[in-house]
């Protein structure tokens, strides 16, 4: 190799070296400076409901990702979680139902040593999932009205091919078959919610009252948890099984729901428009929490009765493991759930707050110890039930909710559509009833054959002298991206630019180099 040759290949490189040294200090230090501007957050923990931990579960993740913060939830069971809080050993709990002054099961009132409070997270419906076949195909379209939901949970109603049964669906040849009713096994926030409708709207027939703790029934499997049931229903042995779950257990695995039968006479099963509909008529406590006597009895057609919210309970006092600053988590991955964390209820199985509730939550939020968040200011909350300057008590969701199709109605026809995780598979008639389709999605678009063909506006009004359309609009609320701009898409973006950098500074500094090595030679 001639010297000039050699001389060449060294500074190609050192060049290449000086190139990767660019990349590798440009990056080092701008994830140092990143790091030392991010935010830190201590980790906290909860225990709880089962009935919103996928909304949580998903929340969780999505803080951890943007934000870095730890938040670590164990779906125990709402009493257990009610326990844990008044223990000390978690920092917040999740519960569909409050401390009990006298519990069920004859164990202490639950009365926390520490200040709390209870905030809404979110909206859904209880389902009834379920696993049933006719000659062999998967039934997708059941129908149940409220007493024969009841009927089958109190042990009256034993067999699915039941007169009252086949009267729900007549477009279904029902079978001769046993039904399982598969209940939770631990105390549940899911049970007292059920066994609250029940007692109020079926009292003749379910006498235990509202409890926590599903009393025992002939026939029935006991499951522990929202996946427990679901995990129970959703297997070859499980057919001819039937549970109360969250609607997002149904849709994560893939089976139908129910469509339960409301005060208008109409079939509806519980998507977050449904929910949104029926909680309009819900009345909200001083405390925050929920009386939904008007939800079961809501009047509107497009209702699902069965429909409530969930409370994160959160310390107003600093005690047990819960610190001031373990409040700052807490606090802001509150305001996540009340803002953007909303955007994907619906895609969850949930149906997201409304703006009165949102504003209530953060009352709560301005009471934990260390708070974070400022007061609330719509125009940064992201939440797709309202628009910034509306009247708080709209909720654009439930304004923009389509009507049940007309084969919904109870009567001769049945919908052959399907529900929940199913909603993709048709039943075939095999009955004495017609036949009908409906179309409809958590996110509340319909199109329905037969439906209402009164027209709409974006906000639910009807237009008069515009063209009919089949079934109402789908609700359209706005939609922002969910992943905010933090810490890793900086560093990768510098990443980026600093790779650009080395592959065009070498080009133009080698030249220089090269000149400046000859003039040495010489």
């Amino acid at each position: 190799m001639s010297p000039s040759h050699a001389r060449s290949s060294q500074l190609r490189r050192r060049t290449l070296s000086a190139s990767f040294g660019i990349v590798l200090v440009g990056i080092m230090v701008f994830a140092g400076a990143s790091a030392a501007n991010a935010e830190s957050y201590d980790p906290i923990t909860g225990t709880g409901s089962t009935w919103s931990q996928n909304a949580l579960d998903q929340w969780r993740k999505n803080v951890a990702s943007n934000y870095g913060m730890t938040v670590n939830y164990s779906g125990t069971g709402s009493s257990a979680g009610r326990r844990d809080y008044i223990g000390g050993t978690v920092d917040y709990a999740v519960s569909e139902i409050p401390f009990q002054a006298n519990p069920e099961d004859g164990s202490p009132a639950e009365i926390p040593p520490r200040g709390y409070a209870y905030m809404p997270i979110v909206a859904g419906g209880t389902s009834f999932m379920y696993n049933l076949k006719i000659g062999g195909q998967r039934v997708s379209n059941l129908r149940l009205s409220g007493d024969t939901v009841t009927k089958i949970f109190s042990g009256a109603i034993s067999k699915w091919n039941d007169p009252v049964i086949a009267a729900d669906n007549p477009g279904l040849a029902m079978p001769d078959k046993t039904i399982t009713p598969v209940v939770r096994s631990d105390g549940s926030g899911s049970t007292a919610q059920f066994t609250l409708w029940m007692s109020k709207q079926y009292p003749s027939i379910w006498t235990t009252g509202m409890t926590s703790i599903f009393p025992g029934l002939a026939g029935s499997k006991g499951q522990s948890g929202s996946s427990g049931v679901a995990g129970y229903v959703s297997q070859d042995y499980g057919e001819g099984s039937i549970t109360y779950v969250e609607y997002s257990y149904a849709l994560e695995a893939g089976f139908p729901v129910a469509k339960i039968l409301n005060a208008a006479g109409y079939y509806v099963e519980p998507t977050s428009s449904s929910v949104a509909v029926a909680l309009l008529q819900a009345q909200i406590a001083g405390d925050l929490t929920q009386i939904l006597d008007g939800v079961y009895n809501n009047a509107d057609p497009r209702t699902y009765a069965l429909s409530s919210y969930s409370y994160m309970i959160v310390p107003t006092e600093v005690g047990g493991v819960f610190t001031v600053g373990k409040g700052k988590t807490l606090s802001t991955f509150a305001k996540y759930m009340l803002c953007e964390g909303q955007q994907q209820a619906a895609d969850l199985g949930y149906s997201p707050l409304p703006m009165n509730l949102v504003i209530a939550g953060f009352t709560q939020v301005a009471r934990i110890p260390g708070t974070a968040v400022p007061a609330f200011d719509p125009s940064s909350c992201n939440n797709p039930t309202f628009k910034p300057g509306e009247d708080p008590n709209n909720n654009l969701l439930a304004q923009t909710a389509p009507q049940p199709a007309t084969c919904d109605k109870r009567g001769p026809d049945q919908c052959t559509t399907g529900t929940g995780g199913a909603s993709a598979t048709e039943t075939a008639i095999s009955g004495t009833g017609n036949g009908g389709s409906a179309s409809g999605s958590a996110t509340g678009s319909s199109s329905a054959s037969g439906a209402s063909t009164t027209a709409y506006d974006e906000y639910g009004n009807s237009v008069s002298g515009g063209t009919g359309v089949a079934g109402a609009v789908s609700a359209s609320p706005f939609t922002l991206a969910q992943d905010s701009w933090g810490t890793p898409q900086n560093i990768m973006l510098a990443a980026g630019l600093f790779v650009v950098l080395a592959a065009v500074v070498p080009p133009f500094v080698a030249p220089q180099m090269q000149r400046l090595m000859q003039k040495r030679k010489r």
